[in-house]
């Protein structure tokens, strides 16, 4: 009897001691909700968005002011750009799920071929190669994009991945912030100004690719527990990445996230549109990313925590409406000093709402075995969707002008935003 009492008291205590122990493992999990490696692969993202928008700050001037593009012309390479990842990124995602620990290594070898087209620019003076040059560098993104999200995702448990995807992307916004700005200074600084930007955001590139290798663990375990059995039979495949769509969580984001980006004017336009509008001398154009990079630097976080806390959707749709407003205050006829810091600050809430966002919402849906190559059949519908709207813009400008095609775009945007805020309302309380 003492021995049984004994063995009863010693289970029990061994059952009090675990459980404290797992109290204190989820507090501590809980004030470190930012694993090391999303601070790690929030560095490699900081640098190389210091050299990739050093690039993309100057490009639209380069093309259309240096080169002569037309809007069309320009429509094209721009959509190059922006969509052309979506053909390699579910190559991409399968490759980083092959294997179980390929996500740093393939992630690694997308941010290598960026790196290695920043200083073929300097050799390209015609649409072709550029275009070339540019599918190369997007192929790179492709590549990296869903095997790092990947690991963000893993390296977080599901209560904090809005936050952990709000601190990678501030981290990586602040790059982005850094980089028109010492584009800025590079062109003031020199003759040739365009050449040594490339030059230097080839240096830049080859800095990021050194801390990944260095600085990102080769495999990450999932903070969320241990697979099921189920779900650690998938095999990791495209056609089982595919079959992914069958869930209809997973569907309804795919299908809106292609929708929302049919109607979203890139980037390069938005800064076109305000530079006419406003007569930005060319010499500043290279600043205004910069607006969009500060509001979404200091509102990545925030909203993350807030996705977390009150449903992702609804702070993904919110942040459409910010990207509505930026495009109204455009067509309007204001032209005060206060409307680039307005559209700006909009475009940029707008990104923050949404880009991580939109990969914690998708990470519910995908089992781990498939995390890469789940979140990559999202993204490309997106970047697929996005291509599309830079060559449909691009026609359109040149057909019937900016302002008739922003038009059309705003329309675009508010129904299909119509749309997704009805397929996404019944399942909201779920995300």
């Amino acid at each position: 009897m003492y021995v049984a009492d004994s063995r009863a008291s010693t289970t029990a205590a061994a059952q009090a001691s675990a459980e404290g122990t797992a109290r204190r493992v989820s507090a501590g999990r809980y004030r470190t909700a930012v694993a090391p490696t999303v601070l790690a692969l929030g560095t490699v993202s900081l640098i190389t968005d210091v050299s990739s928008e050093m690039v993309t700050a100057v490009l639209p001037l380069y093309l259309v002011a240096g080169l002569g593009l037309s809007p069309l012309g320009f429509g094209l390479l721009d959509g190059i750009y922006n969509g052309f990842s979506a053909l390699v990124r579910l190559a991409g995602g399968h490759l980083a799920d092959r294997g179980g620990g390929r996500h740093k290594w393939v992630a690694g070898l997308g941010y290598g071929i960026s790196a290695a087209c920043k200083p073929l620019l300097l050799l390209a003076t015609s649409l072709t190669p550029i275009g070339l040059i540019l599918a190369a560098d997007r192929t790179g993104k492709g590549l990296r994009t869903a095997p790092r999200d990947a690991l963000i995702s893993l390296s977080s448990t599901p209560q904090t991945r809005g936050r952990a995807f709000g601190v990678h992307r501030a981290m990586d916004t602040a790059g982005a912030l850094l980089g028109p700005l010492v584009a800025f200074l590079i062109l003031r600084a020199t003759v040739d100004g365009y050449d040594a930007v490339f030059t230097v955001s080839f240096c830049v590139a080859v800095v990021g690719v050194l801390v990944l290798v260095l600085f990102v663990p080769g495999a990450s375990a999932s903070a969320s527990g241990a697979a099921s059995t189920a779900e650690t039979a998938v095999r990791p495949t495209i056609r089982a990445a595919l079959r992914l769509l069958r869930v209809r969580d997973l569907r309804r984001i795919t299908i809106c996230a292609l929708l929302l980006g049919l109607a979203t004017v890139s980037d390069s336009f938005v800064y076109l549109l305000l530079q006419r509008r406003l007569g930005v001398p060319d010499r500043w154009f290279a600043l205004l990313p910069l607006g969009t990079a500060a509001a979404f630097l200091l509102l990545a976080m925030p909203l993350g925590r807030l996705a977390d806390r009150i449903g992702r959707w609804r702070v993904f749709l919110a942040g459409h409406a910010a990207l509505l407003l930026a495009y109204t205050l455009l067509l309007t006829s204001w032209h005060g000093p206060a409307l680039p810091y307005t559209v700006l600050l909009f475009h940029g809430t707008f990104y923050a709402a949404t880009d991580g966002v939109l990969m914690a919402a998708a990470s519910d849906s995908v089992p781990e075995e498939l995390r890469s190559s789940g979140l990559a059949v999202v993204q490309t519908g997106q970047a697929m969707a996005r291509f599309a709207c830079s060559l449909g813009f691009g026609a359109a400008w040149s057909l019937w002008g900016d302002r008739t095609a922003l038009l059309a775009s705003t329309v675009a945007l508010a129904l299909c935003a119509t749309v997704s805020l009805t397929a996404l309302r019944p399942r909201e309380a779920a995300v």
